[in-house]
């Protein structure tokens, strides 16, 4: 990654990556549309379901221009480790891709601290799946995540990450990360196969 950061307009994209980089805990709730607690988001649809309420590490790598973002349960879930990656690109946060078929993954900015994840243009990789992502700086060290889960066209679960920074850097893994201390902080970039049947022959 590029030591020489670039500055970026207050309550752009690049500036809230800025804001949100370093190492999260996030504690995380899935919920029925309708608000009840939902036990587990298996039946939902999620891409990576199990129980809830689960617990994550969060690491945040950004440079300026390219972001590594990598996401690893260490409580209430299987220890599972994914990472997601992409670049500015026209001040706008462009994911690289999910995986063969799917949608273009952007990120924008709704204000000082305030980041979206979602589709560029929707089409029918998003009628497979498409989770929204709504990131929310509420202080310094504290953030919310909020997400909407979406499987054929329908939304089915909502999911709500309540994050407070545990370091304002990511170089290295964090004592409590279940893959232990040695070893890169990030993974390969997660590719998924759910959209794999609109994907060009």
């Amino acid at each position: 990654m590029n030591d020489n950061y670039p500055t970026f307009p207050v309550g752009s994209v690049g500036y809230n990556l800025m804001l949100m980089r370093g190492t999260w805990h996030d504690h995380v709730e899935t919920y029925h549309l309708d608000g009840a607690p939902l036990g587990n988001d298996t039946a939902a649809g999620s891409g990576t379901p199990g129980p809830s309420p689960f617990d994550n590490l969060v690491y945040i790598d950004f440079d300026g221009y390219q972001l590594r973002l990598t996401n690893v349960h260490f409580r209430g879930r299987e220890p599972v480790a994914k990472t997601f990656t992409g670049r500015m690109r026209d001040d706008i946060l462009v994911f690289d891709s999910l995986g063969p078929g799917a949608y273009e993954n952007v990120g924008v900015s709704g204000g000082p601290g305030i980041l979206t994840f979602n589709a560029l243009h929707l089409n029918e990789a998003c009628n497979t799946y498409m989770e929204p992502d709504f990131i929310v700086l509420t202080a310094p060290g504290q953030r919310i995540r909020h997400t909407v889960l979406y499987r054929d066209g329908v939304a089915t679960r909502t999911l709500t990450a309540h994050g407070t920074r545990l370091l304002p850097t990511c170089d290295r893994r964090h004592p409590i990360d279940p893959r232990g201390i040695e070893g890169p902080v990030h993974e390969p970039p997660f590719k998924a196969s759910i959209w794999s049947h609109l994907a060009d022959d």
